[in-house]
């Protein structure tokens, strides 16, 4: 099995951008980026780049641009990401992962209920 491209923390953006659409060109990439994190173009282009090289976004000629898209899809990134965080921060151990969100977050009884199903092995 292939190892998973790790996104970087700026990535993330633009691969949302990609994986809520695509194909796109970079012109429409660049205008996205560029009003929502105040990125330069060729910034953009060089992260387009570098996530082509990683195999995390492919590129497809049509007329006179190139159109991109994800080779990686957003819940396997979600996914090596958590278990990347959890290895890092929690030493691989889930419970006090657990426990820390569950005591410092606010949960509805909602989220409440699904977790202990969860929890209980019926979902």
């Amino acid at each position: 099995m292939p190892s998973q491209p790790t996104l970087s923390n700026k990535e993330w953006p633009l691969m949302r951008l990609l994986w809520e659409k695509s194909p796109q060109p970079a012109y429409d990439l660049i205008t996205a980026l560029s009003d929502q994190e105040s990125w330069h173009a060729n910034t953009i282009r060089t992260m387009l780049a570098r996530l082509h090289k990683k195999g995390a976004v492919g590129i497809r000629p049509y007329k006179n641009l190139f159109l991109y898209y994800p080779l990686i899809s957003e819940e396997e990134c979600i996914a090596a990401e958590s278990e990347s965080f959890l290895q890092r921060v929690y030493g691989g151990a889930l419970k006090p992962a657990l426990l820390h969100f569950a005591r410092s977050q606010k949960l509805t009884r909602e989220e409440i209920r699904e977790l202990k199903k969860v929890l209980d092995g019926k979902d």
